[in-house]
């Protein structure tokens, strides 16, 4: 047990190709400087060159193009490059500013790089297919002249009340269901070439994810909740999978996308299960994937006090540090419960799907950012 957020690594057998870190709540000050003295140290010592973020795909991209070359503004860069608010986060700012400086004079091949690894979603509602579809017939060289005929005005792809009434939904509408045969024929064009650029397939699987959760959107089954949450777990394992790729990838999100094992959340009063991302990486990449969990002791803020010291996270509040890295698998204590739902404590059922945990003892939440809680 250290409490070195370098340590990390000393927890693994191996460098994995894809070191995934969770957290259990979003939008605090300590977890996010935290994850930037990580990432400096993977990039410094263990040559990793790409960070993942929970945030959109598309809208980082704005953030590669100012950390590789410095075009932009840097407040305009991190309000415009990212998704659910989080270019409110000063600890975002700063990890921008950081990478900008690291790249400054270094060449494309020892440059690191920025990506989101979630589709272009908010819990709220979902993103108009125009842009993506258009990015994508361009990258393709390809005429589309019915679909801005097919797409309409694009508030009736963004109403936010699509998200819990389907019939508010036009994901399942004629014109919707030719905009996914003209997305899958798009998306073929890129799998036909033999070394399709990078942003191609990202423009690819992005939007034919992006028009399948429409559908479901427009569902009126059960499982229709469960399909959505299914379905943008699917989106972010496909832009982690690519990342892997490309060299060694950190992913930082909330813990019940990166777990292994199947997530579960209440939504509309129900509760609901899917397989998450690091799930579905895991099962693919194996040994090359890695999930560290982070779990918290307080939350003042929201009325989370020190836990109870028969839960995992009293075990480790007992010990004086502010933060600790540790192994999990052999973690004493019980399930905690939290009294703010913006807040998962430590599943200990889970632990032996967990390489580390990371503990950190009193967060602060930022001031004046509005709270993005739960898996968002």
């Amino acid at each position: 047990m250290t409490s070195a957020p370098e340590d990390v690594m000393r927890l693994l057998k191996a460098r994995p190709r894809l070191l995934a870190v969770g957290e259990p709540t979003h939008g605090d000050n300590n977890l996010l400087t935290l994850r930037n003295l990580l990432w400096k140290h993977l990039v410094e010592h263990e040559g990793y060159r790409t960070i993942a973020l929970e945030s959109d795909c598309l809208r980082a991209l704005t953030v590669d193009d100012y950390v590789t070359t410095g075009v932009g503004d840097l407040g305009d860069v991190v309000r415009n490059g990212f998704s659910h608010e989080w270019g409110h986060y000063q600890g975002n700012h700063e990890l921008v500013r950081w990478m900008r400086s690291y790249n400054d004079g270094r060449p494309p091949g020892e440059q690191v790089r920025f990506a989101g690894f979630d589709g272009p979603l908010e819990i709220t509602a979902a993103a108009s297919p125009r842009p993506i579809l258009a990015a994508l017939a361009e990258s393709t060289g390809t005429l589309a002249p019915d679909m801005d005929r097919l797409l309409g005005d694009d508030e009736r792809w963004t109403n936010p009340a699509a998200m819990m009434d389907p019939s508010q939904s036009v994901g399942r509408s004629p014109e919707a269901k030719e905009l996914r045969l003209l997305a899958d024929d798009l998306a073929a064009r890129v799998a036909m070439q033999p070394r399709p650029d990078e942003r191609a397939r990202l423009y690819a699987r992005t939007a034919t994810g992006l028009l399948r959760y429409h559908y479901w959107m427009a569902d009126s089954s059960p499982d229709r909740l469960s399909w959505l949450l299914g379905i943008r777990d699917s989106m972010m394992a496909d832009n982690l999978r690519a990342l892997a790729d490309r060299g060694p990838t950190f992913a930082y999100g909330h813990n019940s996308h990166l777990q292994r094992g199947r997530s579960s959340m209440r939504m509309g009063g129900r509760p609901l299960e899917w397989w998450g991302a690091g799930s579905l990486v895991d099962a693919e990449l194996g040994t090359g994937y890695a999930f560290v969990a982070t779990a918290v002791g307080t939350i003042h803020e929201h009325g989370v006090p020190a836990p109870p010291p028969d839960t995992v996270e009293g075990h480790l509040y007992a010990f004086p540090q502010d933060q600790l890295v540790t192994g999990a698998r052999d973690l004493p204590g019980a399930r905690r419960e939290s009294p703010w739902y913006g807040y998962a404590p430590l599943d200990p059922a889970r632990l032996a799907g967990v390489d580390g945990v990371v503990f950190v003892r009193d967060v602060t939440p930022i001031a004046g950012a509005s709270a993005r809680t739960g898996p968002q």
